[in-house]
């Protein structure tokens, strides 16, 4: 017999082990993700999850840019080839968002 939870989808930022909705194992990748979900929000791309609105604060957007800009100098030779490649791709993503909201 199948567990009932275990057909019900897993709520957001969630994701199903064992059975169980659990939180993602913590990685680097998961922290970048993290990150730009944070700058996506503050840009007003992804509705807040409370309220279901769309929401901008540039500030927010800029300085969570800023701090995924700080964590690429930081680990710079530290990080895999995708991990690098992630990080730099998803801070030219941003920083092009947050130039065309500026204009």
């Amino acid at each position: 017999m199948v567990d009932s939870n275990e057909q019900r989808p897993c709520p957001p930022g969630r994701v199903r082990k064992d059975g169980k909705c659990v939180l993602p194992e913590v990685t680097f990748t998961t922290l970048v993700i993290s990150l730009n979900n944070s700058a996506l929000l503050h840009l007003g791309e992804l509705a807040d999850p409370n309220s279901g609105k769309l929401e901008r604060d540039l500030v927010l957007a800029k300085h969570v840019i800023d701090t995924l800009r700080l964590l690429q100098e930081k680990t710079a030779g530290n990080l895999t080839t995708k991990e690098a490649d992630l990080l730099e791709n998803i801070l030219y993503d941003l920083r092009m968002r947050y130039v065309r909201q500026t204009r």
